[in-house]
């Protein structure tokens, strides 16, 4: 039973998480620890900071990881196929009329139409995590950091996280 849960809560999420990685962390947040409890909203901000040290989209590392916490293999399992079944039925499919509808105007306005949208799933997201993340100055003061590196150079992120960590290092252990 838990392994369908798992699967029907993560397909819920491929589903309905239109816009990919950031745009989806309001959906698994409200799913994985609002709705069902599986971890805790802890749990969900070191998901969040593990899938950008693994490669993978967010929710295919967040299905993988509380699969395996709440049954084991079988669950990762379970929940990350429940979080691609949609995907990949809807690609599969899409492939064929991708062409034919690609400079379809009707297209092109649903698209403009989902472009606020979907930055607003990522404000929201950013919120969320800012609540729990800058719990002091010294927190703030790496975050605007990063924000300075990110928005002044093309960093790439790894380094990011590199430099992110050393600072959280330095700053926490003195």
């Amino acid at each position: 039973m838990l392994l369908l849960k798992l699967y029907i809560a993560f397909f819920k999420i491929g589903a309905f998480g239109f816009g990919g990685g950031y745009a989806m962390l309001p959906l698994i947040e409200r799913e994985i620890v609002t709705t069902h409890q599986w971890i805790s909203y802890r749990e969900f901000i070191d998901i969040i900071g593990i899938s950008q040290m693994t490669p993978g989209p967010v929710a295919i590392n967040a299905a993988t990881f509380v699969g395996y916490k709440m049954a084991g293999i079988p669950g990762s399992i379970s929940a990350t196929l429940g979080v691609v079944t949609l995907s990949f039925v809807l690609v599969s499919i899409a492939s064929h009329y991708v062409i034919k509808f690609k400079e379809s105007k009707f297209m092109k306005l649903v698209l403009l139409g989902m472009k606020p949208a979907l930055a607003g799933l990522v404000i929201s997201a950013f919120l969320s995590l800012a609540r729990e993340s800058y719990i002091d100055a010294r927190s703030v003061i790496i975050g605007l950091m990063v924000m300075a590196m990110l928005f002044s150079k093309r960093i790439h992120p790894i380094l990011v996280i590199a430099v992110s960590g050393l600072l959280g290092v330095l700053f926490y252990s003195f």
